[in-house]
């Protein structure tokens, strides 16, 4: 377990529901990944970098939906600017499972 944090360090973290919208390969990065770009409603489209390949098709993502952290500082990795960091946790065998809603939500809604 990690360190204890307040409720005021987790509101810092601006956590919003978007949807894929296009998926492309990104032969450019160290490990397999795609480039995402993530349609946030009124917040605008975000991009991101995702090593979720071993378990995705691009078919798989395209127009799902996906939490997503917003607020962080934007990455370069390779020729890409990562704008945003997808969330999903670690299946037994080191693959990403991708967080989403159990129902469909309004695209930017903010977890609380």
């Amino acid at each position: 377990m990690k360190e204890e944090i307040t409720y005021e360090d987790f509101l810092k973290v601006d956590i919003r529901m978007g949807t894929i919208i296009e998926v492309n390969d990104f032969p450019k990065a160290r490990k397999p990944a795609y480039q995402l770009k993530i349609d946030f409603g009124a917040l605008g489209i975000k991009k991101s970098s995702a090593q979720i390949t071993d378990l995705y098709t691009k078919q798989d993502l395209l127009n799902k939906q996906v939490l997503v952290i917003i607020n962080f500082k934007p990455r370069q990795i390779a020729n890409f600017m990562s704008e945003c960091l997808v969330i999903g946790v670690y299946n037994t065998t080191g693959n990403v499972v991708l967080l989403q809603a159990s129902k469909e939500i309004k695209n930017g809604t903010q977890v609380h």
